[in-house]
Order: C-alpha cells, then sequence, then structure tokens
C-alpha cells in the first residue's frame, strides 16, 4: 500500500519542512541589473542611435515681458520715411512728365476747388447734421447729439459748445432745420477763423526775406515751396531755393525741378551733407546775389523726436548767424488727414522752432478739415495758405469766409 502523502496545507502549516539549503555567499564580482544582450543586437542597436541625427536645440521662448510691444506700421519712423521716399519719388516722375500743371491748363474758381476739396469735410458734417436734426422741436437731446457730431468733425469742445448754445438761445423749443443749423455753423467757424486768416507779407526792408518750411514727413513741404516760388516769381520777385531736405535724394531733386520751372536757383549739397551748413551758405549766397526771397527746405521729423527737433533748433541758430533778424517767417505745414495729431506738432514745433504761421495743406484727401478751426482757436497763429490739391493754382491764400461756407456745405 502506497504511504499518503500529507496535504499541501500539513506540510504548510505543521508538517515537516526541510531544512533549507544553505544559500551560498554572494560572488564578489557584481551581477548585472538587467540580462546582457547578445553582441549582434548591441551592435545593431548602437549602429541606430549613431545613425540617428542629434535634435537640434530649441531656445526658450522669451518672457513675455522681454517682446517688443507691436505698434501701428504707420507710426514707426521706418515706415512714414520709406511712405515719404514713395511718394516723393512719385511726384519727381510726375513733374518731369507733366510741363503744364493741371490746375493752368483747366483753371477753376477758387472756391470751386476750395468747395471741391472740402466736400468730404462737409458732406460727413451736413449729413450727420441732417441725422440728427429729425424732429421738428429743438430739445436738449438734439443739441446733445449736435454737440457730439460737431466734436466728432474736430471743430473742437470749445465751438462745438458755442454752436449748441447759440442755437439753444435763438431756437430752443422751435422748429430749426438742417440749414438753420449749417448757417449757425458757418457763422460761428468765420468768427473764429477771421482772426488769423492773414497773409504772409514779403517785408521790402528786409533783403533777402528768408522762409523756412518745418513740418513733419510728407506734410507737403516741397511741394508746398515750389507752389511759393512760382507766386512770387510771377509777382517779379527774385526767387533762391535752398534744398534742405539733404536726407532724402528725392527731395533735392524735387525742388530742382521746381527750379527750373520758375526760373529759381537752387542752393544744394549731395545727400546727407549737413543741413545747418547748407543753409547758412545758401543765406551768404542769397545776401550776395541780392535776392528778393530764400525759401530754405528742411527734412521731415516727427515732433516727438528730440533729436531732430534739436538739429532744427541748429539750423535757425546759424541762419542767425549771417542774418539775426532772420528766418523772418517760419512755416509750419500741416496735414490734414493727421486729425487731432496737428495739434500735438503745432504745439511742439511752436515752441522749439518759433513758429510764426501756419500752411493747411491736403484739404482734399480727408474729411478732417474742421481741425484747422480747433487750431485756429487753440493757438491763434496766423494761417497763411491752404492746400487743396497738387496743382499750383490749388494753393491760395486764406479766406476765413470762404472756408466757413464750403465746409458748412453752403454755396
Amino acid at each position: 500500500m502506497t504511504e499518503k502523502k500529507p496535504g499541501f496545507f500539513k506540510r504548510l502549516f505543521g508538517g515537516e519542512v526541510a531544512a533549507p539549503t544553505p544559500v551560498p555567499p554572494p560572488s564578489p564580482e557584481p551581477t548585472p541589473a538587467e540580462p546582457t544582450a547578445e553582441p549582434e543586437i548591441v551592435a545593431l542597436v548602437s549602429d541606430a542611435v549613431l545613425a540617428e541625427p542629434a535634435p537640434e536645440p530649441v531656445e526658450a521662448a522669451p518672457e513675455p515681458e522681454d517682446l517688443p510691444l507691436p505698434g501701428p506700421p504707420e507710426t514707426t519712423p521706418a515706415y512714414v520715411e520709406a511712405v515719404e521716399e514713395k511718394a516723393a519719388e512719385a511726384m519727381v516722375t510726375q513733374m518731369r512728365e507733366v510741363a503744364v500743371p493741371a490746375a493752368e491748363a483747366a483753371p477753376r474758381g477758387w472756391f470751386a476747388r476750395l468747395a471741391s476739396g472740402l466736400k468730404r469735410s462737409s458732406d460727413q458734417l451736413t449729413g450727420s447734421i441732417g441725422a440728427v436734426f429729425t424732429k421738428r422741436k429743438l430739445d436738449n437731446a438734439t443739441l446733445q447729439d449736435l454737440e457730439d457730431v460737431l466734436i466728432q468733425a474736430d471743430l473742437g469742445i470749445e465751438t462745438a459748445t458755442t454752436i449748441t448754445e447759440t442755437l439753444r438761445r435763438d431756437r430752443f423749443d422751435r422748429d430749426v432745420s438742417g440749414e438753420d443749423v449749417r448757417a449757425v455753423l458757418a457763422a460761428e467757424v468765420e468768427k473764429v477763423l477771421g482772426p488769423v486768416a492773414r497773409p504772409l507779407e514779403i517785408a521790402a526792408g528786409q533783403k533777402p526775406f528768408i522762409i523756412l518750411m518745418i513740418g513733419v514727413n510728407g506734410s507737403g513741404k516741397t511741394t508746398t515751396i515750389g507752389k511759393l516760388a512760382q507766386k512770387y516769381a510771377g509777382e517779379g520777385k527774385s526767387v533762391m531755393l535752398a534744398a534742405g531736405d539733404t536726407f532724402r535724394a528725392a527731395a533735392i531733386e524735387q525742388l530742382q525741378i521746381w527750379g527750373d520751372r520758375t526760373g529759381a536757383t537752387v542752393v544744394s549739397r549731395p545727400a546727407g551733407a549737413d543741413a545747418s551748413g547748407l543753409a547758412f551758405d545758401a543765406v551768404t549766397q542769397a545776401q550776395a546775389e541780392g535776392r528778393d526771397v530764400l525759401i530754405i527746405d528742411t527734412a521731415g521729423r516727427l515732433q516727438n523726436r528730440d533729436e531732430l527737433m534739436n538739429e532744427l533748433e541748429k539750423i535757425i541758430r546759424v541762419i542767425k548767424k549771417v542774418d539775426p533778424s532772420a528766418p523772418h517767417a517760419t512755416l509750419l505745414t500741416l496735414d490734414a488727414t493727421t486729425g487731432q495729431n496737428a495739434l500735438k506738432q503745432v504745439e511742439i514745433f511752436g515752441k522749439r522752432a518759433g513758429v510764426t504761421g501756419l500752411v493747411m495743406t491736403k484739404l482734399d484727401g480727408t474729411a478732417r478739415g474742421g481741425i484747422l478751426v480747433a487750431i485756429a482757436r487753440q493757438f491763434g497763429l496766423p494761417v497763411h495758405f491752404i492746400g487743396v490739391g497738387e496743382g499750383v493754382g490749388d494753393l491760395e491764400p486764406f479766406t476765413a469766409a470762404e472756408f466757413a461756407q464750403a465746409i458748412a456745405g453752403r454755396d
């Protein structure tokens, strides 16, 4: 009979247990933690690792505070200079191709050109006024809407308030039409502009009469100089031009074309030359030749660039070394399309360069012609000329009544 083996539990918990087999001491040589691969496999893996290109290091992204703040490209100096350069080159090309300015080939009355140039401003104003005055009675809500419209048209808070208070005094709670409002608008604008509408007088006792043209990039300085040269040459005056915008070669060439057209001598130097030195030479030469008028161009400069404003101050100091009374007129050209920024330009250029008068250009390319009213009320500087186009006849002495009627959309 076969002997019965003890059960599993008995063997586990109470059965006889064989003495444990003694464990040999550990070998002095270290045992690898993982089994060693075959030599062929190791070779394949090593070849694969060597054949695989090493990953390129990835640069850490800069912290948010280190990133440059993006700004509108149209406000950067590089962008403004590039636009001005292209515009000047296009102007030079056009000037070469057109022998007679369009304004002379097809003359129109000045008021017709002014009204046409200010059409965008007047259309915006009259359209908004017509939309406001849909009620038959003039009440507080309507007056508030009208004031908002006038402020948005860049006429300024004071002018807007004066117009609405005039209507409140004369027509409150009475029937009022858009034409009634436009009549009040024209009358108030004329009151503001009347005192500053003063022509630029060339004093006979100051020979040469030195005009310094200043302004920001692209405001129309060089074109305005050409138009003034033609105007004074047509009056029989001996004119000299100084190409003081030595920053742009196109500006020098543009002024030389105007000199050829008007018979004016142009003093110039290569692009990049010192502008103050050129101004000194031009004043000295104009005195020696007995010129009636010397008009000095300058490079466009943003009013917030301190180093460029310092350069402008240096040009003025150098001019005064030759003639302590000069410049006899410092004209700031203002681009009407800049709107409220024109106020800051007048303020800073006035402090740094002693502006004596204004020339408002590009009134034909904007619906913001009302800014001239705000400038006149705040600064009271003479407005000598306004421009409503590229033709020679599109720059005329400023007349307050005509401007007021044109911007209000009245014949």
